[in-house]
């Protein structure tokens, strides 16, 4: 998906006649987030993960506002991701999570980023091109401390220790992941922090890494020299089952195309799925699962799911939601409060990104990822 240059903050949301759903991005709330991390609740370095187009939400416009803001350090899954960051943070540390791949060497030196190394043989891989091209771009050594998904084992990072005594040794943070970081006292938490706390006794000198968005809010003793935020920055809570302590940043609406009637004992949608209870008014949305709404997320019969909000007042999401439809009972909205051409808000300040997750089975992650292929993009703090 190609993203236009932010576009400059209006008193309301734009529209689109050319298509059916507006994404409206608040850069100023990404901006306020990051700080809200980097000075209320850390005292080390706070970089930005901006990895997947920057949750969905466009990495080079999210990249250039945190680069702005302070930024200093920034993860991106692959090269072609690092390519787009380089543009708006030109001075930035920018790593590459998914590693080093030979094909891409050259890469790494055009834009001066670092891979994150995750196994052995990548890591001669990497020793090997940067002797050939007698480069010191320097990289990340990644251990698996209990994710067991990337990353060198605990013995491997023990012996890789030695690697220190050279002059040039070429490491240039050490890190992991947490596996489990949202979930209260979870033990592998605790035993996560407490193994990568004595490898890195090891690495004398070299920064380390350890906290996600959540593992920030574990407090400082899992922070250690820089933490990685990613989904906190873009509106996910953090702490589950508390209050969100980010502020939201998404807005997702869709064009109402018509407003029809139907009657108790009538049916919405494919399937037949959901039947009128009671005599009711649906509004018919421009917006589906290629919007990405999940089909999931769906109100049928014997399940209730989603919601819009549609003239003020929260209506449930009725029937199969399908590629480009959302049908929505609005039967308890005054006559005439809502009509062709109004709006029905999806996501917004009283419908939470985690929220819309829940009610389709997942969580808020995978609806942001999946927002707006084909609507209307609003950036707001440009």
């Amino acid at each position: 998906m190609a993203f236009a240059e932010p576009l400059q903050e209006t008193a309301t949301p734009l529209t689109d006649p050319e298509t059916g759903g507006t994404l409206t991005i608040d850069l100023d709330a990404i901006e306020a987030n990051w700080r809200t991390l980097a000075r209320k609740l850390l005292t080390v370095e706070c970089a930005a993960v901006v990895k997947a187009n920057a949750y969905g939400l466009g990495l080079e416009p999210v990249t250039a506002k945190l680069a702005k803001a302070g930024c200093k350090t920034f993860f991106v899954a692959d090269i072609a991701e690092a390519r787009r960051a380089r543009t708006r943070a030109r001075e930035a540390t920018i790593y590459v999570l998914n590693g080093f791949a030979v094909d891409a060497g050259m890469a790494f030196v055009e834009l001066n980023v670092q891979p994150v190394i995750n196994s052995t043989a990548e890591l001669a891989e990497w020793d090997a091109f940067v002797s050939a091209q007698n480069w010191r771009g320097g990289a990340a050594i990644h251990i698996d401390t209990g994710m067991n998904r990337l990353g060198i084992s605990a013995d491997e990072a023990a012996a890789l220790a030695l690697r220190l005594q050279q002059e040039n040794h070429g490491i240039t943070l050490l890190m992991s992941h947490l596996a489990c970081a949202e979930i209260a006292d979870h033990p592998l938490t605790a035993a996560q922090i407490r193994l990568f706390r004595e490898l890195r006794m090891l690495y004398h000198g070299v920064p380390a890494s350890l906290t996600n968005s959540a593992g920030i809010f574990i407090g400082a003793t899992a922070h250690f020299d820089l933490a990685r935020p990613g989904a906190a920055l873009y509106g996910i809570n953090p702490t589950p089952g508390r209050a969100n302590p980010m502020r939201h940043v998404v807005e997702l609406t869709g064009r109402i195309l018509q407003v029809r009637k139907v009657p108790q004992g009538g049916t919405v949608g494919y399937g037949a799925a959901w039947t009128a209870r009671r005599a009711s008014r649906i509004a018919v949305v421009a917006l589906g699962y290629a919007d990405g709404l999940l089909r999931a997320g769906s109100n049928l019969d014997r399940k209730s799911a989603g919601t819009a909000i549609v003239a003020e007042k929260s209506c449930p999401i009725v029937g199969y939601i399908s590629m480009d439809i959302a049908c929505v009972d609005i039967t308890d909205v005054a006559d005439n409060a809502a009509h062709r051409g109004d709006t029905a808000t999806f996501i917004g300040e009283k419908i939470q990104i985690d929220e819309v997750g829940a009610a389709a089975g997942t969580i808020g992650y995978e609806i942001l990822v999946r927002l707006g292929p084909r609507c209307h993009l609003v950036y707001r703090g440009g």
